[in-house]
């Protein structure tokens, strides 16, 4: 595990774990809050060694996802310590934030916590594409079917940041009374339409959803090359971001 000080921040790079270990991190750095050792605000990056997806606290993922059909393609599972719904992270940029109590980023208010991290995101996005313009969305529109709102890319909420009023990043929070821990994603591409149909359970306009309301950073059919250089580069900017 490799960290970095950068005023403010410390930079936590685990590199390549499971999704239940990435997880688990989130975990121990949000509980480590709690010693107040440091008020350092965390930038946790991560990567998978297995196509993973992760569901949020609350998710019952047999109701969502075909179980089977996920351990068939060997697609790996792990809960989210924080809310919200279902992420695939096969062609995403994942990341974890952890503001302590005393950070001038901490906020008693939930959105101004959301807003802390996201501001951080519209600033990494518009320097990976320079015409982009990415914002915050100003209000909730509504879901296409219920299973929408479980999936985080099917449907964009008040929390996240939108191009066009197409989710490009969200993220969901877990606070505590010392400090919130962010699990956010950046869309990079849409996963594909055959893995989609495989594990999603019949019967709903997720896929549909996901289509309609999501914006990916990168055009279509990109390689897992691509993908893994374009990671590269976001973190590269985010350090660059927290650094200035």
């Amino acid at each position: 595990m490799h960290h970095m000080e950068l005023g403010q921040w410390q930079v936590v790079n685990s590199g390549t774990n499971s999704a239940e270990m990435n997880m688990a991190l989130d975990v121990q750095l949000l509980e480590g809050l709690a010693s107040g050792i440091s008020q350092q605000a965390i930038l946790h990056l991560y990567e998978w060694n297995h196509p993973s997806a992760t569901y949020g606290y609350f998710i019952k993922p047999q109701s969502l996802l075909c179980l089977q059909a996920a351990a068939d393609i060997n697609l790996h599972l792990a809960r989210r310590p924080t809310g919200g719904g279902i992420i695939f992270h096969l062609t995403d940029f994942a990341f974890s934030i952890l503001v302590p109590e005393g950070h001038c980023g901490y906020s008693i208010n939930t959105m101004d916590n959301y807003a802390f991290v996201n501001n951080i995101v519209i600033g990494v996005i518009s320097q990976f594409k320079a015409k982009l313009k990415p914002v915050l969305l100003q209000k909730d529109p509504s879901a296409m079917d219920a299973s929408c709102t479980q999936f985080c890319m099917a449907k964009p909420t008040k929390y996240d940041v939108v191009i066009d009023n197409k989710k490009v990043a969200g993220g969901a929070q877990r606070r505590t009374k010392h400090g919130f821990l962010h699990q956010g994603t950046i869309s990079l591409m849409q996963p594909d339409n055959s893995f989609l149909n495989k594990v999603l359970l019949p019967g709903n306009q997720v896929l549909q959803a996901m289509q309609d309301h999501s914006y990916a950073l990168l055009e279509v059919h990109q390689s897992s090359e691509e993908i893994a250089e374009a990671r590269r580069i976001l973190r590269e900017l985010f350090i660059k971001n927290l650094r200035n």
